[in-house]
C-alpha cells in the first residue's frame, strides 16, 4: 500500500542539522505514527512520504517554509516580571502556554530574566533551520474512521 491521505504511517527517522548533528532521532525506540493528510508532522516531510510504500528509505531535505517556519524576531518580547506572578520562580528554559494574537495557544520559552523584564520567544525550537531527514517507512495501513474523525493515530 502507498502512503496517500486517511492512511496510518510507521517511520524511523533521524533528523540532522545543516551541519550533521543529530538533533532526534527514533533509532533504538518506537517509530512515529502518523496520519497521512492531516498535518500531523511537518508539511514538507509529509508531502516527500507521499507515494512511499513499506521499507522505502528516503534522505529528505526540508526549508525552513515547509518545517517549522522562518524565525520571527516579532515573537520575541520582554514583558515585566508582574505578568508572571503566581510562579515561584521564573528560570531560563521554562515553557508556557500563552494566548496568540488571534486566541490561539502558543508556546513560549524563558530567554532570559532580568531586573527589567523577562524575555520569551514564540518561535519554535526549528524555526528558521534546514532539517535533514533519514527516514524508512516500516509499516502503512488504512486508517479507522475514528482516526479519520479525530485526525490521529490510535
Amino acid at each position: 500500500m502507498k502512503i496517500q491521505d486517511n492512511c496510518v504511517v510507521s517511520i524511523h527517522y533521524t533528523l540532522t542539522d545543516e551541519e550533521g548533528a543529530v538533533i532526534d532521532s527514533s533509532s533504538g525506540g518506537e517509530p512515529l505514527n502518523y496520519l497521512a493528510g492531516a498535518g500531523n508532522i511537518i508539511p514538507g516531510l509529509e508531502k516527500e512520504l507521499e507515494g512511499c510504500v513499506v521499507g522505502d528509505s528516503k534522505l529528505v531535505t526540508v526549508q525552513p517554509a515547509d518545517g517549522y517556519g522562518e524565525y520571527q524576531p516579532e515573537l520575541v518580547q520582554t514583558l515585566p516580571a508582574d505578568m508572571f506572578t503566581g510562579i515561584e520562580k521564573v528560570e531560563v528554559g521554562m515553557e508556557f502556554q500563552a494566548q496568540g494574537p488571534s486566541g490561539e495557544v502558543q508556546f513560549v520559552v524563558v530567554k532570559d530574566v532580568a531586573e527589567d523584564g523577562i524575555t520569551i520567544d514564540g518561535n519554535h525550537e526549528l524555526a528558521g533551520k534546514v532539517l535533514n531527514f533519514d527516514v524508512t517507512v516500516e509499516a502503512v495501513r488504512e486508517a479507522t474512521a475514528e482516526e479519520i474523525d479525530h485526525g490521529h493515530v490510535h
